[in-house]
């Protein structure tokens, strides 16, 4: 294959093998923060344009800046909405996440954005990125390399979990701790039974069709833990969140020895 930043679907592969991986949400705005978590050795990044402080000029940049380091970019849109969608894909992204969406029938017709007609209603056209600019018109036939991840953030969609683990391209149930926490009646307390047992209920949902199942941790230690339960798509924190703790430590040191 000709050399490329684009992952060309190893991300997808690698999940639907079932191989755990780590990741971060990139919400900075700066393509220097992705590439310094890529260097630092995450399995992939996610630029978040749904909290992130960029929109979609900042695709164009960290897609690059990641893969120079081997590291595929994620995209959560700021809506399930086809002109969205479509151009991000277009931009080069290895995946796209897709934020509250509440029924399998939404996210049947979300994905459908993610395909070329007549599987779906992508736009067409070869002079972009995921092309190679017109260099590569056969991506236009390797769509099946875009790894889809659903959010499963309210209670509504967490009833339709199942139907939507048996939905063809959407290869990664991702659970939004505190959206998913809040819409159950216990915001932020990930230790109430209904949120435990709601994540336990997309996780088998997950293992149950082969698909893989995500979510968000806030450090290394949580992580760990969930990828011994079988979580495969998990990530750590954000840019912001994980330079905040760093700085605010290295303060609380420093200030201890006066």
């Amino acid at each position: 294959m000709t050399r490329s930043i684009l992952d060309h679907g190893r991300l997808r592969a690698r999940l639907a093998a079932g191989e755990p991986t780590v990741g971060t949400f990139v919400g900075s705005a700066s393509p220097v923060t992705a590439e310094v978590c890529a260097a630092a050795g995450v399995d992939w990044v996610l630029l978040d344009l749904e909290h992130g402080a960029g929109g979609e000029e900042q695709v164009r940049t960290t897609v690059p800046a990641a893969a120079a380091y081997g590291v595929p970019t994620v995209v959560r849109v700021e809506s399930a909405a086809r002109i969205r969608i479509g151009r991000v894909l277009d931009l080069g992204v290895a995946g796209v996440m897709l934020p509250r969406l509440d029924t399998a029938a939404e996210v049947r017709e979300a994905l459908r954005h993610l395909r070329y007609p007549p599987a779906g209603d992508r736009g067409v056209a070869t002079y972009n990125r995921a092309c190679r600019f017109g260099l590569d018109p056969a991506a236009l036939d390797r769509e099946g390399e875009i790894l889809g991840v659903i959010q499963i953030e309210s209670a509504s969609a967490l009833g339709d979990v199942e139907e939507i683990a048996a939905l063809d391209g959407a290869d990664v149930l991702f659970v939004g701790p505190r959206d998913l926490s809040h819409d159950l009646g216990v915001p932020g307390d990930f230790t109430a039974a209904v949120y435990r047992e709601a994540l336990e209920r997309v996780r088998k949902a997950a293992a149950d069709r082969g698909k893989a199942c995500g979510l968000l941790v806030s450090d290394g230690t949580a992580a760990a833990a969930r990828l011994a339960e079988g979580w495969t798509f998990v990530g750590i924190g954000s840019d912001t969140t994980l330079l905040a703790a760093a700085v605010s430590a290295a303060l609380g040191e420093a200030r201890a020895q006066r």
